[in-house]
């Protein structure tokens, strides 16, 4: 994997950090963000990140200033969001934007995204309730994106299995990866293997954003 370049970033809540992997022709812009338990090494990040520049699509992975600074626990919403929005403000993007990110980072992404002038949202494992809850308390979140947005959920997500979200949102693109989790690992006997599952998570967001994005730019 080629080294993403890492810039740093200046927040009202500490230092976070831009790593990016850009294209060398680039057709759009992913800036992601990751979530409250883990950093920009998940999974599926570094899946996009590695495989979209090659097809045209420059990533952005986002560390929010707590990670850098060594913290276990997020800090709270409203805070994630100035960081994000700081990120993006130091961005020269002159192609297509897309913000997103996964579970906290998806919410963030989703409540910003429209702001940021970006074309659309991608939204990795959006936590609709806390664990062992059913009522979706944060679909209003996706509900007032008001942007082409792609939700990729696991089909055993505690916090959000695919069938919670409704199917008649505008705008709203939902992909499934058979077995996942909440971070998107499958069985190891299950219907698809990891990389398999990490091939949906690329090759669904790249055809989401040809489709929904560059074939159909839409700004805020």
């Amino acid at each position: 994997m080629k080294k993403a370049s890492v810039r740093s970033v200046d927040t009202p809540h500490g230092e976070g950090r831009l790593h990016t992997r850009r294209a060398t022709s680039p057709i759009a812009t992913l800036l992601l963000s990751h979530g409250a338990g883990g950093g920009v090494d998940a999974r599926d990040l570094w899946a996009l990140a590695d495989a979209l520049p090659a097809q045209g699509v420059s990533v952005v992975l986002f560390e929010q200033p707590w990670r850098v600074a060594g913290r276990k626990i997020a800090t709270a919403p409203p805070t994630l969001d100035t960081a994000l929005r700081c990120a993006a403000d130091v961005m020269r993007v002159r192609t297509p934007l897309v913000v997103g990110g996964r579970s906290a980072g998806a919410r963030s992404a989703a409540r910003t995204a429209r702001a940021l002038g970006a074309s659309g949202c991608l939204a990795l494992s959006f936590p609709l309730h806390a664990p062992g809850r059913t009522e979706p308390t944060r679909l209003g979140e996706l509900e007032a994106v008001g942007l082409p947005t792609l939700v990729v959920q696991g089909e055993r997500d505690p916090m959000g299995r695919p069938e919670e979200f409704p199917g008649d949102l505008d705008g709203l693109d939902l992909v499934v990866i058979p077995g996942g989790d909440h971070a998107l690992k499958v069985p190891a006997r299950g219907e698809v293997t990891q990389d398999e599952a990490m091939g949906i998570v690329v090759e669904s967001t790249l055809e989401w954003l040809v489709r929904e994005v560059v074939g159909n730019p839409r700004r805020a």
